[in-house]
């Protein structure tokens, strides 16, 4: 492992931090941390510590929140291999090794690992990752695990669907998310809870990447959905429905569903709804720019063609109106370690620069309902990631992380001068 552990009292020594309630940078950056704990802002003297890390010229921001990402598919760019039916249970954990630290060292200090949709024998992969994270095993975020994502017989998280498969071939069952009337969803759902989600995935909609007929179309009913909300809330988890399309949204929202993946054909009196009632929307909204579509199949190319320009809009109305709007990517849809880029196309959706970083702190902490993180203040988690430049006048500089702490310990410090590295 790569990190170094940490002394038990530990000063930073920076410029400045961001304070994300007040939207104010403040000078200079010190934190006194504590047993993976923030213990003082700016302390006004510090007698005993272990160690000084002085960082120089650069910006103290949270730790960043990416609530969307699939941490057992992929890799750093769109070459690498994700193909459901190749990888066994043992290499997608490798796999998730290896992108749990990239994010990690992208300043992405949590993450929703929302939803696996692969074939495990009924394995909650992103479980296994995140315990072997929280032992100390391997280096990477704290996760939160969904476990597998439900959906219909040939909906779009059905991943023979991505495949075209034929029938009968790589069976899954209900336990591994494949779920089909009240009686099945509510199965499937206990399950995972049982071992070790923290949240639910549901898919309400058809996808852009996945042969499942329209990318709006709604593919669980109404009663469907709602007992899945209402497995899930009486554990006390909240849900993430996966859902383009205006119906499919709808039906979630009004379902209970606590947070809409995409929204990419929302109409504007969904968009109301969705606000009414304080529903998250998690936009994913830098796959409208930058998702590689070039070696999809003709007819995904065409969906795309059709769905991201629209997707472009729906986000701009949504940022204007005021929709309670978190981070998040879905990687590897764009590459592993590239997360910040979502922070950019949010501003170029006419959010302000404060504003997609309180997206990927404090509305992400909202999200995930912990109050232990998001900012920069005594008694929380320790994680604090340094930049070069001014976040608020340039938000692109989230791209140049030169510094990681997450809980205390130090997994990046580079030096000032030395290249961007997120691998």
């Amino acid at each position: 492992m790569s990190q170094t552990r940490a002394p038990s009292r530990i000063l930073l020594r920076s410029a400045r931090f961001l304070d994300v309630a007040k939207g104010e940078l403040v000078e200079p950056g010190e934190l006194l941390i504590e047993g993976g704990r923030i213990a003082e802002v700016q302390p006004r003297s510090v007698k005993e510590v272990d160690q000084v890390v002085e960082l120089g010229d650069l910006t103290l921001l949270p730790g960043l929140m990416d609530m969307e990402v699939n941490l057992l598919l992929g890799g750093p760019d769109h070459t690498s291999p994700l193909n459901a039916v190749q990888d066994d249970p043992a290499v997608r954990v490798l796999r998730a090794v290896t992108n749990a630290r990239r994010t990690l060292r992208a300043g992405f200090t949590t993450v929703r690992n929302l939803g696996l949709f692969i074939q495990t024998g009924g394995l909650l992969l992103d479980v296994a990752l995140k315990k072997a994270i929280d032992l100390g095993w391997i280096d990477g975020p704290h996760v939160v695990p969904a476990g597998h994502a439900i959906t219909p017989t040939g909906g779009h998280l059905d991943p023979t669907m991505f495949q075209a498969l034929a029938p009968h071939i790589m069976p899954l069952t209900v336990e591994e998310g494949i779920a089909n009337g009240v009686s099945e969803v509510r199965k499937a759902v206990r399950y995972q809870i049982k071992h070790g989600a923290e949240l639910i995935k549901v898919c309400a909609s058809g996808g852009v990447m996945s042969h499942t007929g329209p990318a709006g179309a709604q593919q669980y009913s109404n009663d469907e959905l709602r007992a899945i909300a209402d497995e899930a809330h009486r554990a006390g988890l909240r849900v993430a429905a996966h859902a383009h399309g205006d119906q499919g949204i709808r039906a979630a929202i009004e379902a209970g569903i606590d947070c809409i993946e995409h929204g990419s054909l929302m109409s504007d009196e969904t968009l109301g709804l969705l606000i009414e009632t304080g529903t998250f929307l998690v936009p994913t909204t830098y796959l409208a720019d930058g998702m590689d579509v070039s070696q999809a199949a003709p007819e995904l190319q065409a969906k795309a063609a059709e769905v991201f320009p629209r997707a472009k809009e729906t986000i701009r109305k949504a940022v204007a109106r005021g929709a309670k709007i978190a981070c998040g990517t879905d990687a590897p849809a764009i590459p592993h370690g590239r997360n910040a880029k979502e922070l950019i196309a949010l501003v170029d959706r006419g959010m302000t620069a404060l504003g997609a970083i309180r997206a990927a702190t404090t509305v992400a902490a909202d999200l995930i309902n912990v109050e232990d993180r998001g900012r920069l203040e005594p008694g929380l988690h320790a994680d604090v990631i340094g930049v070069a430049g001014d976040p608020l006048a340039d938000i692109t500089v989230t791209e140049r992380v030169r510094f990681v702490m997450k809980d205390g310990t130090v997994f990046r410090h580079d030096d000032p001068d030395a290249p961007i590295r997120t691998r």
